[in-house]
């Protein structure tokens, strides 16, 4: 008899969806209900279970958006269920999901009357086993009424804060049972699940294909619709032969990891995804008693540390399972954090922080850095991760590129300093995956290896809360350890893989330099003032060590270890993968802004105290340099005499220009207040090309194709309007500086303040911008053309730089049209450079030209505000305060030191005293980075620092104070024998060794 499989196929899954996934549930009995909801934030279990509870019923509308409704459920299993052999008693309950999806809704955690975790309750996992006795059922359900943001797409929504979220209730309770669940009825679902993916993945001809078809028919004539459970045992009898029969020996291998990715902030606040975790763990822990072979991957120490504060007893039993090595600790970071901007110390401490938290809560030190998500990798990483101890990488993110696809999925990446690490992107193109054979079967053909290796990881389960693995993922796992048409599957951890791969690959492919995305460019610029929040909370960390560290070895004073490290903390919170990129509701930036005020305040106290112990209390104006060079005569690390400059810059006003001068530069500015000429008058050479202006302000239509916030598409150049009106333009004298001040309409509804700034014996033209922002879909760029024929743009990253060709040969180059820079981008020839600073923003684009002549020339654009219209509406609106320069004649020493010095401006204190910095560096190009103490509390003195220029050198470090050794350590301040140091001890202790391009060498210099 002909068969068309088509209609077998479709047979057996009416038969599946209609008849089979209703009998999985024999009988099931409703709960008594009561309920009782918080007006406003959650409140813990004891305050809950003490209010007064409300009848409450299957068919209520309940939660206001935000808000949370705890249900007290209680009654009574059936006194015949426990004796009915392959059933299970199971607590079924449906919040009134809707159909967006896991994570993205309604949540809930089912708890015991003492408080203790049971599980989570998710759209796609709303069963909870319960094997507990007596069989008097009992419980609290904490039911969470997050609203879904996206329900109208990407369109503005007032969700995204509590206060403009509505005062409706958004759900309608759908269920809350006691039910008997059929296993023999349920394993035919993922019997017949298993077999209709994979039939669907082979040709309609093949041998295969056609056996299980043959097989299905077979198992659906055994089925009785009218009693499928008792026929089931019948039916899957007839599927046992098809189930068995193995792989090719040729099969791809994957290694499925249960995984949960958890953003720390998105689409919901923080206080949300503390509650995820919860939720999310509890159910990962609840599934590990049934499935013994189950293993769960989890990164981001942030997260254990918040089960651990607010559900102890759920982190204990965490604790139990990741000394079993099935709920595993990856990753290594304090969370998922992004790669791009955070700074060189701050994505230090990310790998300090999180590798140190693993190892001292659980005795594990994580080998791997874990990225699925992040938009972009920094060329610096693998420097870090080696750094830290670690030798892995993982994301998938890359698959994302709109432009170019990665060539490779293992491989080794080479970081900007040579170091090398191995990195593999899960082929299967996504951290959620749900074990299907279409994800398996694409994971096997996308693979590039698969030449050369055989094996790749699958992360597997519902993310941002939607509870991670759920039992019909790992049956269907288990389902394709060995199935023919498919890749063999293992249920496996990471660190199986890497270790599996190492051996197997051992010479791969290698990728050098920075993992671009080709995708969310407008991550650099939107949410400007958490990005300058980021940007001084970095430094001022830096400025508060420092100088604690100083006062506590010269003074004896107070070492402040857990203030410290509390601001460290939020400051590395904020810098996860989607609230530093400006990509959240707004709820999250009304609170990252009022944290990045609260660490300013506690590190300002730090810095005042410690100077104020360092210089005495005395009438002497003094200056405190923390910048890693010399700045107006204070040597670096440095306390001295604050110093006057002795004479003006040049003020000349003529009919249409005014004119700067301080003997270095020549500056004019026109009556639009725009720089008409930039002399610089010691290599006598014009920056500005012929025809052109400077400090030009540019605003663009900003309607990317899809993410608001997240994108800048290259349309955006095709309209551009000149912002060049100006009024109020004023120039004077301020103090020995020459200062043109202006005021501009900018937009249909957006005003600023400019003042354009010339010091005295400094080549930096700074312009400073308040500005009231209140454009929408506008990007708001800063245009500086110089006259010079630039191949590459260098631009600032953690730890060195990295150039980018300023051409498009090649659909890579042409990609890169938006590029992340921090505190300085240099363009140059041979001979001569131009470097752009600025202390707020990291979006740039740099593009070749040709000016009035013919000739080329290179301009360069910072990118300073935008006003993306989701998730947050209200994204950039208000007022902000910037400042940029343009440095010309700039060398990359020059930038770099100037760029440190621009965002560390010199504090003056009064004080009786000079200080002499804690320690002294020589060497060309290296640059200090962090001076502390150990976190050891040993009293040591922990020294890093990095070569700056991309060139070898022989440093030289002098300690200030009496020392009795020095070694090198990895940044866990564990010693190491990598750097070789020659140590001489006569007066003071001075240790020289030498540097390859790039390297971040840690000193820890014991008193």
């Amino acid at each position: 008899m002909h068969r068309n499989p088509l209609l077998t196929e479709q047979r057996a899954r009416r038969m599946l969806d209609e008849r089979i996934q209703n009998a999985i549930y024999v009988e099931s009995v409703p709960l008594s209900l009561r309920a009782w909801s918080v007006a406003d934030e959650p409140v813990p279990f004891e305050e809950a279970v003490g209010q007064e509870y409300k009848p409450f019923a299957v068919g209520d509308t309940w939660g206001l958006p935000w808000r949370t409704t705890w249900i007290h459920a209680t009654g009574t299993v059936p006194e015949d269920w426990r004796t009915r052999p392959d059933h299970e008693v199971e607590l079924v309950i449906d919040l009134g999901f809707s159909d967006s999806g896991p994570g993205f809704q309604a949540e809930g955690l089912v708890r015991h009357t003492d408080g203790s975790a049971i599980k989570g309750i998710h759209p796609r996992n709303q069963a909870v086993r319960w094997t507990e006795e007596p069989d008097e059922i009992d419980v609290y359900i904490e039911a969470a009424s997050n609203p879904t943001v996206t329900s109208d797409g990407y369109a503005p929504t007032m969700l995204g804060r509590m206060e403009t979220s509505g005062t409706d209730p958004i759900y309608t309770l759908r269920r809350v049972d006691v039910a008997l669940r059929d296993l023999t009825v349920w394993n035919l679902a993922q019997d017949l699940t298993v077999l209709l993916e994979l039939a669907d993945e082979l040709p309609p001809t093949s041998t295969r294909r056609a056996k299980i078809d043959v097989a299905l028919d077979k198992a659906i004539d055994a089925l009785d619709p009218r009693h499928i459970a008792a026929t089931a045992t019948a039916a899957r009898a007839e599927l046992e032969e098809v189930l068995a029969s193995p792989a090719h020996a040729s099969a791809h291998h994957i290694m499925a990891t249960g995984h949960a990715h958890i953003d720390s902030a998105w689409l919901w606040p923080v206080r949300e995804t503390k509650r995820k975790c919860v939720r999310t763990f509890s159910s990962v822990l609840n599934l590990m008693d049934q499935d013994p072979d189950y293993v769960f991957a989890c990164s981001s120490a942030q997260q254990y540390l918040w089960v651990k504060q607010t559900q102890p007893e759920l982190y204990e039993r965490m604790k139990k399972r990741i000394a079993e090595g099935r709920f595993i600790p990856v990753g290594g970071m304090w969370l998922e954090s992004d790669t791009n901007m955070p700074g060189s110390e701050a994505l230090a401490r990310q790998m300090i922080e999180g590798k140190k938290f693993f190892i001292d809560e659980f005795g594990v030190e994580t080998q791997d850095v874990w990225l699925p998500d992040s938009f972009g990798y920094t060329g610096s990483l693998p420097q870090i991760i080696r750094a830290a101890g670690s030798r892995w990488f993982l994301s998938q993110k890359l698959s994302w590129n709109d432009t170019d696809k990665m060539p490779h999925h293992t491989f080794d990446w080479e970081g900007i300093d040579g170091s090398r690490v191995l990195a593999h992107f899960p082929p299967v193109d996504t951290y959620n995956s749900r074990l299907s054979v279409a994800e398996m079967r694409h994971a096997e053909e996308n693979f590039a290896e698969k030449g050369v290796a055989d094996s790749s990881i699958v992360p597997f389960g519902w993310g941002d809360g939607g509870g991670g693995p759920t039992r019909e993922m790992l049956a269907a796992g288990h389902r394709l350890e060995n199935l023919e048409g498919a890749p063999t599957v293992e249920i496996a951890s990471p660190n199986a893989f890497f270790q599996h791969t190492e051996e197997e690959f051992a010479h791969r492919p290698v990728w050098s330099g920075e993992m671009y995305l080709e995708f969310h460019r407008g991550t650099y610029t939107s949410q400007l003032r958490t990005k300058q929040g980021n940007r001084r909370s970095e430094h001022l960390l830096r400025e508060a060590e420092l100088w604690a560290a100083t006062a506590a070895i010269r003074e004896g004073a107070e070492y402040p270890y857990e203030v410290l490290k509390d601001c460290w903390r939020t400051v590395l919170r904020n810098q996860f993968h989607d609230i530093l990129p400006g990509s959240c509701i707004g709820w999250v930036y009304d609170r990252v802004e009022e944290e990045y005020r609260l660490v300013a305040s506690e590190l300002e106290k730090v810095i005042t105290t410690s100077t104020t112990a360092l210089v005495g209390q005395g009438s002497t104006s003094l200056r405190l340099n923390a910048a890693p060079a010399a700045v107006d005569g204070v040597a670096s690390l440095a306390v001295a005499p604050d110093a006057v400059p002795s004479e003006k810059v040049q003020l000349n006003q003529q009919q249409e220009a005014t004119v700067l001068d301080n003997g270095r530069l020549r500056v004019t500015i026109d009556s639009r207040g725009l720089l008409t000429s930039v002399l610089d008058l010691e290599a006598e050479r014009e920056v500005l090309p012929p025809g052109t202006t400077g400090g030009l302000l540019q605003l663009h239509h900003d309607a990317p194709r899809q993410w608001d916030a997240w994108d800048i598409d290259p349309e955006y150049r095709n309209t551009v309007e000149d912002v060049v009106n100006a009024s109020d333009l004023a120039a004077l004298q301020d103090g020995m500086d020459a200062v043109v001040t202006l005021t501009r309409q900018v937009g249909e509804a957006s005003s600023l303040r400019e003042e354009i700034r010339l010091r005295p014996g400094s080549k930096q033209v700074e312009l400073s911008f308040d500005i009231d922002w209140h454009e929408r879909m506008k990007l708001l760029k800063l245009a500086f053309p110089v006259d010079v024929m630039a191949a590459v743009s260098t631009s600032e990253m953690q730890f060195g730089h990295v150039e980018r060709p300023t051409h498009q040969n090649t659909s890579w180059d042409a990609a890169r049209y938006e590029i992340c820079a921090h505190r300085w981008i240099h363009v140059g020839e041979q001979g001569y450079g131009v470097a752009v600073l600025n202390d707020s923003t990291y979006g740039h684009d740099v593009t070749r030209d040709l000016d009035q002549a013919g000739n080329p020339s290179t301009t360069v654009r910072l990118s300073l505000v935008r006003a993306p219209l989701f998730p947050d509406p209200e994204a950039d609106q208000g007022h902000h305060s910037m400042r940029v320069a343009l440095r010309p004649g700039a060398s990359i020493d020059d930038a770099v030191t100037e760029g440190y010095a621009f965002n560390l401006p010199t504090r003056t204190v009064k004080g009786d005293h000079a200080v002499e910095p804690l320690v002294k560096v020589e060497g060309a190009g290296v640059v200090v980075e962090a001076v502390k103490l150990a976190e050891d509390r040993s009293g040591d003195v922990i020294v890093r620092l990095y070569e700056s220029l991309g060139a070898r050198t022989r440093a030289t470090v002098t300690a200030g104070f009496e020392a009795t050794s020095v070694v090198a350590t990895d940044l866990l301040e564990r010693e190491i024998g990598d750097v070789a140091l020659t140590t001489t001890a006569h007066d003071q202790l001075t240790t020289s060794f030498q540097m390859r391009p790039f390297q971040i060498v840690t000193l820890r210099i014991a008193r």
